[in-house]
């Protein structure tokens, strides 16, 4: 088979290397790609937002599947585009790329359907913001409705930075995704990443993860597209893991298609965890990133019949296997991130770094050019282990990390603090 996987992160890289295992792949291309994408894949050069370069490329490559990676790409209709030129993929369609396109229309779904979540309410205009602001107490939970890049989430500590934080999105500090807000209410507790696979019917629950979100240690500073995640999640046990299935997931899956948007793909549930009960933070519609890459390196399986059986609509006859072991991944992302940064410094080292054979590096934002590698994103390097324990894996990831030569990038030094606390 012929395979075509669109993105070009960490994410995309640690499901290009899955993918590349698999006995039915003949040729595999990945657009855009990255540096370390293109050991393992022929990189394409159009970008992962360009639906009609991609249409036409896989039409006249006469490409089998097209596995979507990132959420852009599947909000814009990129999926529809491939349908509609009979050509089979992974991922939902525009229609139910909603849940994430729009976190508007996840919390409304959610108070039509009964699946547990915070308070909300959606605001149109920074008047009726600020009075909603004033019914709740800090710290304060201020959301763009639509993407960007994991970094539209403002928790306020005080009225006025969430004030503040009300005006800048509606002053276009987020461009479009802030012509609306969502406010919502502060929720305690322990936070959790949820994967499931589903067809539109059937459902097949992945193992859990968890990420660090904030910038710095001690889950301190601004928020990000994450800097490092772990499997397993020790509060994600048998229990919770059918509580989120029977409250959250199946519950969301009925939903959508009962609104004649039947969800294919993975539904990713961020969740907050309190009291033994779970409830939905947001969907995202596509793997989490750099969640998926610590569920690929524990993954026994073949992930690609997986993802076709999505598409097809045949998820019930398919069992994945899952290494027992523990996995870590940490991120290396350039000194500025998520705030402004330089690109273009030179990485060294990852040989070196990537010599222990339970050490997997994917890259996110890399530019390979002969044998010169370069940091050309925020988020950089994703240096995975996999372990007897948390610690064992935790060690053996900072042992890498420990090789790269690479001055003008930074890592968090605590991923996976509460799994050792625990």
């Amino acid at each position: 088979m012929k395979i075509l996987l669109v993105g070009s992160g960490g994410r995309e890289h640690s499901l290009a290397w899955a993918i590349s295992g698999s006995p039915l792949v003949d040729a595999l291309y990945c657009a855009p790609g990255n540096g370390g994408m293109a050991e393992i894949s022929t990189l394409v050069d159009i970008k992962d937002t360009d639906i009609d370069g991609l249409v036409t490329f896989a039409r006249d490559e006469a490409i089998d599947f097209v596995v979507v990676g990132p959420e852009v790409p599947l909000t814009a209709g990129l999926v529809d585009a491939l349908d509609a030129a009979g050509i089979a993929s992974f991922g939902p369609n525009k229609a139910a790329a909603e849940l994430e396109g729009s976190k508007g229309f996840m919390k409304d779904l959610c108070a039509d359907y009964d699946i547990p979540t915070a308070g909300y309410q959606r605001c149109y205009d920074a008047t009726s913001a600020k009075a909603f602001l004033k019914t709740l107490h800090a710290p304060f939970v201020i959301k763009t409705d639509g993407l960007a890049a994991g970094k539209g989430v403002i928790i306020a500590e005080t009225l006025e930075d969430a004030e503040t934080a009300i005006d800048e999105m509606f002053a276009g500090a987020f461009d479009e995704a802030g012509d609306q807000v969502v406010i919502e209410e502060f929720l305690e507790g322990e936070e959790a990443s949820f994967f499931a696979l589903t067809d539109g019917t059937n459902i097949l629950p992945l193992v859990g993860a968890q990420d660090h979100k904030r910038v710095g240690d001690g889950d301190t500073g601004l928020n990000t597209g994450g800097m490092g995640a772990y499997s397993p999640a020790p509060i994600m046990d048998e229990a919770m893991t059918q509580k989120v299935m029977d409250t959250i997931i199946r519950p969301t899956v009925a939903a959508m298609k009962d609104r004649g948007a039947p969800f294919k793909g993975v539904l990713y549930a961020g969740l907050m965890i309190s009291g033994g009960a779970p409830k939905l933070i947001e969907y995202n519609v596509r793997f989490g990133d750099p969640e998926c890459q610590v569920l690929m390196v524990r993954l026994q399986s073949d992930l690609l019949p997986a993802l076709m059986a999505c598409h097809d609509g045949t998820l019930d006859t398919v069992e994945l296997s899952w290494s027992d072991e523990s996995a870590m991944t940490v991120v290396m992302a350039t000194e500025g991130y998520p705030g402004a940064y330089q690109k273009g410094s030179e990485i060294r080292g990852l040989d070196a770094a990537g010599s222990d054979q339970n050490v997997t590096i994917f890259h996110a934002g890399t530019k390979k050019s002969g044998t010169k590698l370069t940091a050309s994103g925020g988020r950089v390097l994703n240096v995975t282990a996999l372990g007897a324990t948390i610690g064992e894996a935790r060690a053996r990831a900072y042992e890498a990390i420990g090789k790269v030569d690479w001055p003008e990038g930074f890592n968090r030094s605590d991923i996976g603090w509460r799994a050792l606390k625990r």
